[in-house]
């Protein structure tokens, strides 16, 4: 009797040492599942990296899902006694809507003045010749909402600021309020202008369409766009700088068009690129002597 007592010990002794070992090998696992619920995975083909959730389940249900936001990722095993893993990927949703606030397609280039097809200006506009080098174009887009229709295409409606400065090289002041626009020569010997800039300032609303390569390792997608851009004017300054009174600055519309339209086009890796836009209609409006002075810019952007 009192062996058999001890052998009962012995023996619930030993199972419930292996409950306990068989608990602390489930709370491990547990331990290591947990670790392994976040990880970041990256598209060998987009080069998108994602943060997603890892469930693994028991050995023997020989399924390992991958949790995403869009899709679910099935791994399964060829066979139970075979530790190999047979991966079936679905790929991620890639329409989406595309909305919201940017700081965006960066731009900064030359501008030329085309005068009826001319990059020469006529004798109407000989008073706009200006300093080439200092003739530039800034503009940024600020809102954006499209939509993505897959991998290599979108379509978006963009809205921002764009200036165009026009370093002139004459000493004239064009006059505020009249229609049409009007200016007066300076005489040198009394005000000399070492700067005389006029400058436009328009809300520009592009409408774009984007294509996009794949992704290439080191140097990212080869993108293309291109589309029809509008423009309101916001507002016309004329700055001067002399010896003789300082710095000046006086605002009008100084009969700029108060709508322009015209087309753009991008060409870009990664986040750089370069950009062409020309505008269709005259740089003036209810100038007659102006009629046909239209404007082109070209140059470097950021953030494409």
């Amino acid at each position: 009797m009192k062996y058999i007592s001890l052998t009962l010990l012995y023996c619930a002794t030993l199972l419930a040492a292996t409950a306990q070992e068989k608990k602390k090998s489930d709370t491990l696992r547990q331990n290591n599942r947990t670790a392994m619920d976040t990880v970041i995975m990256e598209d060998v083909e987009t080069g998108e990296r994602r943060k997603v959730r890892i469930t693994i389940p028991g050995k023997d249900d020989g399924v390992i899902t991958i949790e995403k936001s869009e899709k679910t990722h099935a791994y399964e095993k060829d066979n139970q006694d075979s530790d190999d893993v047979k991966i079936t990927v679905e790929r991620p949703r890639q329409s989406h809507p595309i909305y919201g606030i940017t700081f965006s397609r960066i731009d900064l280039g030359l501008v030329k003045l085309i005068d009826n097809g001319s990059f020469t200006l006529s004798d109407d506009n000989r008073d706009f010749k200006y300093r080439p080098g200092k003739t530039v174009n800034f503009g940024f887009d600020l809102l954006q909402a499209g939509y993505r229709f897959n991998d290599n295409f979108r379509l978006f409606l963009s809205a921002g600021f764009d200036w165009t400065y026009v370093r002139l090289r004459e000493n004239i002041d064009f006059k505020e309020n009249t229609t049409p626009l009007e200016w007066d020569y300076i005489d040198r010997d009394e005000i000399n202008y070492s700067k005389n800039r006029l400058t436009s300032t328009y809300l520009r609303l592009p409408l774009t369409f984007e294509l996009r390569s794949k992704h290439y390792s080191g140097l990212g997608r080869l993108k293309f766009a291109f589309g029809p851009e509008g423009g309101f004017l916001l507002k016309g300054t004329q700055r001067f700088k002399s010896d003789e009174l300082g710095k000046q600055k006086f605002k009008d519309d100084y009969n700029f068009t108060q709508f322009r339209y015209g087309a753009f086009a991008r060409f870009g890796v990664g986040s750089f690129g370069i950009y062409a836009k020309y505008y269709f209609n005259d740089l003036f409006e209810n100038s007659p002597n102006q009629a046909g002075l239209q404007n082109m810019a070209f140059g470097l952007m950021l953030g494409f």
